[in-house]
């Protein structure tokens, strides 16, 4: 049995789904809300190219290092972005949380804290992750923000680390949270989680 499998993270707002060529039609939609293709400093499908991120994705699943996620928002039933376990180590008991992506509308709500809370939660409680990983590019001053926000540390830098859809350079700021910061970072989220407003983040 592989360490990580597939699973179903059911939230208050969200539930995290296994990822399914069956979500194509949603994400195409959602991928539209903000046109999110066009962030330059990151990685995330056109509508023409849903299929094959999926495709992609659960080809990663099978080798072993990834398992894909819908978000299906509670509210609509329907997908609104992607999220990951990537970046396997199974013998070190490290993931990655990553190519993670929402649809404009729903950015900066409590549903992306809930996200991470759900998945944090499963890999600290329930696969006895040693640490979970976050990456960023540089130029994504949002999700660096966001990351910092769940109390992950900057463990350092990847100077030119990745080539960029438009041909730069990316540099890419490397978080993490370990183990033992679980409680603390786990108590934050859940207050966040609690105050009566909709942008949690």
């Amino acid at each position: 049995m592989a360490w990580i499998e597939p699973v179903v993270l059911v939230g208050e707002r969200a539930v995290l789904t296994p990822l399914m060529p069956a979500h194509a039609a949603d994400l195409r939609k959602a991928v539209l809300d903000g046109e999110l293709w066009k962030l330059w400093y990151t990685f995330v499908p056109t509508p023409d190219q849903m299929e094959a991120e999926i495709a992609r994705r659960l080809a990663l699943q099978e080798a072993g290092s990834m398992l894909p996620f819908a978000v299906v928002s509670k509210e609509t039933g329907r997908a609104v972005g992607m999220t990951t376990f990537m970046h396997i180590e199974a013998q070190h008991r490290r993931v990655e949380i990553g190519s993670t992506w929402y649809r404009a509308g729903i950015q900066r709500t409590a549903i992306n804290t809930e996200c991470k809370r759900l998945l944090l939660s499963h890999a600290f409680e329930q696969l006895s992750c040693i640490a979970v990983e976050f990456r960023t590019s540089a130029f994504n001053f949002q999700s660096r923000r966001a990351i910092e926000r769940l109390g992950a540390k900057l463990d350092g830098i990847l100077r030119s680390h990745q080539i960029a859809p438009n041909g730069t350079l990316r540099d890419t700021y490397v978080y993490s949270i370990l183990a033992h910061e679980w409680p603390a970072v786990r108590a934050n989220l859940d207050w966040q989680l609690s105050k009566p407003r909709v942008q949690a983040e």
